[in-house]
């Protein structure tokens, strides 16, 4: 079966209808432009001609472009709620935990919450290579590498959908729940493709869950070149510690990232604005205190102890400014 067909059938067997790809239309699109640009009957012609987009192209700049950004938007923004409120009633606790396990009529159990997380990862990477190769659709069509730039434009808007942070709590969300119940066998099924490996050191978390694509999340701070503690990421979707994202921003802890400055660049890609909307990655944090104890615990200590000095130095530099010093 091609990949449309069964991105068809996988989209109309969810249980709810949420935002999709439309690749049957966006194809119709590109047989449009490509009969629009097809060479003409005169030999002379047809030597001349690539069969490119040359200029403005209605169909490309009008439609195909601007329809596929809309998708790709509604598609990120409703994963990112989905795995949000999932994720946020995995970690509720006391009266918060009971409200919300009342409020979603109590039908959160283990299992379910499993099943859950796992149609979500699903929905994310099917609809990532449904994006992918409408994109390589277009350039193999237009013989350009317009359809890669695409890509890139789509990044920098944060609508990438395997760059979303979400998208790492939920493969650290699943890891937790096989560590939690490990004698269930559904779950150790739900896992069998995801997985938290050590290379020299160097953790990755990894996925293999449709086709033949594969999301692998380096989880070395590129700062400190350590594995990353008390993980946050960054709306480009780059993962740090979160002292090296602070020190990365020229804010204190005590005032946070939220008060980073709009031009602080990303230390890897240079995207500014990148910080103020940096989200705390708690599964994964969990995850790996459990997959490492031992480094954990001795992390721990000397960011304690770091922690309390930049602390200290805040408020010394605070006296002294209202005192005038």
């Amino acid at each position: 079966m091609k990949f449309g067909k069964k991105y068809e059938a996988y989209m109309r067997g969810m249980e709810a209808e949420l935002p999709a790809v439309g690749i049957k239309r966006l194809k119709k699109m590109l047989k449009t432009c490509r009969r629009s640009t097809s060479p003409s009957p005169s030999p002379s012609a047809a030597a001349s001609s690539d069969r490119r987009c040359t200029g403005h192209c209605t169909v490309c700049d009008g439609s195909f472009f601007p329809s596929l950004l809309n998708e790709m938007s509604a598609v990120v923004g409703c994963f990112n709620e989905k795995a949000k409120k999932l994720l946020e009633l995995h970690l509720a606790s006391g009266f918060k935990k009971y409200t919300m396990w009342f409020t979603n009529k109590g039908g959160k159990s283990h299992g379910r919450l499993t099943q859950q997380g796992k149609d979500l990862v699903t929905y994310a990477i099917i609809n990532a290579v449904a994006m992918r190769k409408i994109l390589k659709k277009y350039d193999k069509i237009h013989y350009s590498k317009q359809g890669q730039e695409f890509k890139a434009q789509a990044q920098s808007l944060h609508i990438e959908i395997l760059q979303s942070p979400w998208l790492c709590e939920l493969m650290a969300f699943y890891m937790n729940l096989r560590r939690s119940k490990k004698n269930n066998a559904a779950a150790m099924e739900l896992f069998g493709d995801c997985s938290l490996v050590f290379d020299d050191d160097r953790p990755t978390l990894s996925c293999n869950l449709f086709d033949s694509m594969r999301v692998d999340i380096s989880l070395t701070c590129s700062i400190c070149l350590d594995t990353v503690f008390d993980p946050v990421s960054l709306s480009c979707g780059h993962i740090f510690c979160y002292l090296c994202c602070c020190s990365a921003a020229s804010v204190t802890i005590v005032d946070g990232l939220k008060s980073a400055d709009h031009k602080s660049k990303c230390p890897l890609c240079r995207q500014q604005g990148v910080f103020p909307d940096a989200m705390h990655l708690d599964e994964l944090n969990m995850l790996l205190s459990h997959s490492c104890p031992e480094y954990w615990e001795k992390r721990m200590q000397l960011e304690r102890v770091e922690r309390v000095r930049l602390a200290k130095e805040h408020w010394e530099s605070q006296c002294r400014a209202f005192l005038g010093i």
